[in-house]
């Protein structure tokens, strides 16, 4: 079929962060996470700006050019914390409202809103893409692609290192594996 675009995300390796539930500061991978290779990457392969994605590409056996719009989720004064050292109503409203951006980052509904508008750049170009990046940037494309609303963000669980393959035909659809 003419037209179709293949989009294959990898969510970065596993962190001390996600390991700690604790809001990413741009930091390494641990030593222990290894990734399988990939077999041929398309001629366009993107990542996200930080050390982990980076690293992530390169035991992928991958270069990758930076793109700005695969960055992780600005966690403004949350970077660096743990999940248990915020106040109760502040974190309840992160994970529930998708337009808090109480912490001076970003929010939910603005990570999903940078990454349709990238999406939609991928769509334009028609070439197949493999991005290295972030479960949230993940999480926020699956949401695209299934037309759902923000608030379906956390509903979306994405493992490190884990694939996502979407593809575009005139709409995005999700593909899961076989």
């Amino acid at each position: 079929m003419a037209g179709m675009v293949r989009l294959d995300l990898v969510s970065h390796g596993i962190t001390g962060a996600l390991r700690a539930a604790r809001f990413p500061d741009d930091e390494p991978l641990l030593d222990t996470w290894a990734a399988a290779p990939v077999a041929r990457p398309p001629a366009v392969v993107l990542t996200g700006p930080e050390q982990r994605a980076l690293r992530t590409a390169g035991l992928l056996g991958v270069h990758a050019e930076v793109d700005p719009a695969l960055r992780d989720l600005d966690a403004g004064r949350w970077r660096g914390l743990d999940m248990g050292e915020l106040p109760t109503e502040q974190l309840h409203a992160w994970l529930t409202d998708p337009a808090f951006d109480g912490h001076g980052g970003e929010s939910v509904a603005a990570v999903v809103a940078r990454v349709e508008a990238w999406m939609r750049r991928v769509a334009a170009a028609g070439e197949p893409v493999l991005a290295v990046t972030h479960p949230a940037v993940v999480r926020a494309a699956v949401v695209v692609a299934l037309g759902a609303p923000s608030s379906a963000f956390w509903r979306v669980d994405v493992s490190p290192g884990s694939r996502t393959r979407l593809h575009f035909r005139g709409a995005w659809t999700l593909r899961l594996p076989t």
